[in-house]
């Protein structure tokens, strides 16, 4: 599936409030459907589905919201139960018990409730809240995609800059990838963002930290237009509000942006991209390193790495991190040592060598091993094997070397 997105421009005032109606039935429907769930016990996919058709009779508002747009918030809801039964049977520490949605800022319609225009640039809402007809603001090949492929859903996003549609095409996105026959290991961290087996560091520009000043301005000015107990708040309040919402959305637009073109090139330029599977929720645990890792957004980078490596048909390899900082890359010695000792000092082989380069190298041969292909750190020559033991817990890929041109053979 691919999605594109578009803006919603051209609307007038109630076009918009209609469009916040829909949003808020869907909201309502979901939110239903999790209680439903609550009090009645084997309840099924089909059973929210009938339960639609109930609340639609009970309720006028909800009657209004097209019926495959009630059974897409159904699905949300059934998502969420889905997750909590999976990660009861695996004996998840935190199961994810189904929560009652409080600010939904979307509706999902199916094939109907939506009709879009001859030349695809304008789109109309046809369910009972009559939002109309809006422009599509959208690039080139959002609008090639329109105009040839199979919409299969059509889901209306609010923001704080606006509001949006995003397009579910019915088609897989596959490139042809140009092979080089590198491979490279990637070390996640602070002070550099990436750093690979080669000495290659890649520094993070810190969005939120340089935004900060100004974030925390827009949120003291916020603060000091609510008035406590007061409903609804000032239009004075909620414009510093939408201000303060689009700062925000500018940090998280320029993460996005920037993991997106990382990731990219490194997956361009190599065949074989391995990186350390960490585990972010436990991190940021840790109040001192917090902020500083939900800036660096290490989650996003590795998913669109992984994203990439499928596109291409490259193989992108996500492998424990334990002990990759502490083990020798030269000799296998663990010298164990503390997050301010930033180089490694091997007393059984006598190298000495960044940390991170260090890990970047224990990283990438973990890779290779798990994949069956012996690197060496002095050159590209390997040879075929089987995949290693250590390799067949704690790490995934994104990607097999089946179908794809020899990448081990690049490496002989």
């Amino acid at each position: 599936m691919i999605v594109r997105e578009a803006k919603l421009k051209n609307g007038t005032k109630e076009q918009y409030l209609a469009l916040d109606e829909a949003i808020r039935t869907a909201q309502f429907i979901r939110n239903k459907a999790v209680r439903f769930w609550m009090d009645n016990q084997k309840v099924s996919k089909a059973v929210l589905y009938s339960l639609c058709k109930d609340l639609a009779k009970e309720f006028p508002f909800a009657k209004k919201l097209n019926s495959a747009a009630r059974q897409a918030s159904a699905e949300r809801a059934w998502a969420a139960i889905s997750i909590f039964y999976s990660r009861c049977r695996k004996g998840a520490g935190k199961k994810g018990y189904p929560k009652f949605k409080k600010h939904c800022r979307s509706v999902e319609y199916k094939v109907s409730g939506w009709k879009l225009s001859e030349d695809c640039k304008s789109i109309t809402f046809t369910d009972g809240f009559e939002a109309g007809t809006f422009s599509i603001f959208c690039n080139n090949e959002t609008q090639e995609d329109l105009h040839r492929l199979k919409i299969n859903r059509v889901r209306v996003v609010r923001r704080a800059d606006g509001y949006y549609a995003q397009f579910c095409f019915d088609a897989d996105r596959k490139e042809t990838g140009k092979y080089t026959g590198n491979v490279v290991g990637l070390d996640l961290g602070l002070k550099f963002f990436t750093k690979d087996q080669k000495d290659n560091a890649v520094i993070y520009p810190q969005f939120l930290r340089k935004t900060e000043k100004r974030l925390k301005k827009a949120q003291r000015r916020l603060s000091k237009k609510f008035v406590k107990g007061a409903k609804p708040q000032s239009n004075n309040y909620h414009k510093q509000r939408k201000r303060l919402g689009k700062i925000h959305l500018k940090i998280q637009r320029q993460r996005k942006d920037w993991a997106i073109k990382q990731a990219r090139c490194v997956v361009h330029s190599n065949d074989v991209v391995v990186y350390e599977d960490l585990k972010i929720a436990n991190m940021v645990k840790n109040h001192h390193l917090a902020k500083s890792i939900s800036d660096a957004g290490w989650y996003q980078y590795t998913q669109w790495l992984d994203y990439y490596g499928k596109i291409w048909d490259k193989a992108v390899v996500a492998v424990s991190p334990n002990y990759t900082s502490q083990d020798c890359s030269n000799c296998g010695h663990r010298v164990k040592k503390s997050l301010s000792t930033r180089t490694h000092s091997c007393p059984n082989c006598g190298i000495e060598i960044c940390r991170d380069t260090n890990a970047a190298l224990n990283i990438l041969q973990r890779g290779m091993n798990l994949l069956g292909t012996e690197w060496q750190k002095n050159g590209t020559s390997g040879q075929e094997e089987s995949a290693s033991e250590e390799g067949k817990h704690g790490e995934k890929t994104a990607s097999t070397v089946e179908g794809q041109p020899d990448i081990a053979s690049g490496l002989l």
